[in-house]
């Protein structure tokens, strides 16, 4: 299959197909629209015609979900979100309080949910993966989260805070988990995070490595706005000794 090549071939190698110019940009991330979807629980942030839709199922406290964020894909999306090329949209978990104790992705996931009701969830998101506590400590308390919030501009007030300290979103928190775990492969358990569905193909874990390599990140997400249709029709290898998009 040609798009098997192509694949392989632009996100190892590097190269980048050349695409049509965007129709939309934005000047930064304040500007970029982001709202909560009828499902209640799916956050889409970006222009709404995008042709690529990157769903991510991520959790505050997941080292890897930092890894992403940080020095991984994460700003190579941040670009292409403001390209207008592509859009993003985030499913948020918590599963790690209870497999490591505390209740710091509850709290982070609710001061999510708290900015959106700002209109500055990319800003803060952004933050809060720039300073994420170490994944056994929970730190992510109220007080760090009016903290982080400070660096973005316009965000806290008295209803952010009273959101963020009262849990005002609990009830938005248990059902993205709920919604986390309905996507996994076993019952009451989600896929792990970082997990991303890109135009409807989720990245298997043996290919998860494409995640967190900023370059051939960029390069798959050009090269699927160059072939959707054949993107969506593409089927990994199961052969692990077969390339790796890593």
């Amino acid at each position: 299959m040609a798009f098997t090549a192509a694949l392989l071939g632009l996100v190892l190698a590097g190269c980048s197909p050349r695409v049509a110019a965007p129709t939309e940009t934005y000047s930064s991330l304040a500007t970029v629209p982001e709202k909560l979807g009828a499902d209640g629980t799916t956050i889409t942030v970006g222009n709404a015609h995008a042709p690529v839709t990157v769903h991510l199922y991520e959790d505050p406290r997941c080292p890897y979900c930092e890894e992403f964020e940080t020095t991984g894909g994460g700003p190579e999306l941040r670009d292409a979100i403001m390209r207008g090329q592509v859009k993003a949209e985030y499913t948020l978990a918590s599963f790690l309080d209870d497999k490591l104790g505390g209740s710091g992705s509850k709290k982070a996931v609710n001061a999510l949910r708290a900015a959106l009701a700002e209109g500055r969830f990319a800003e803060y998101h952004e933050v809060l993966y720039a300073n994420q506590p170490e994944e056994s400590e929970d730190g992510f308390t109220a007080d760090r989260l009016l903290e982080l919030a400070v660096q973005v501009e316009g965000l806290r007030g008295r209803t952010f805070e009273s959101a963020v300290r009262d849990m005002k979103y609990e009830t938005f928190v248990k059902a993205s988990e709920k919604a986390y775990e309905s996507v996994g492969d076993t019952p009451h358990k989600g896929p792990g995070t970082p997990t991303a569905v890109i135009n409807r193909v989720r990245i298997p874990a043996d290919y998860s490595g494409v995640l967190y390599d900023a370059t051939a990140f960029s390069n798959l997400l050009q090269l699927i706005r160059r072939s959707p249709e054949e993107w969506e029709g593409y089927v990994f290898p199961e052969d692990p000794a077969a390339p790796s998009l890593s």
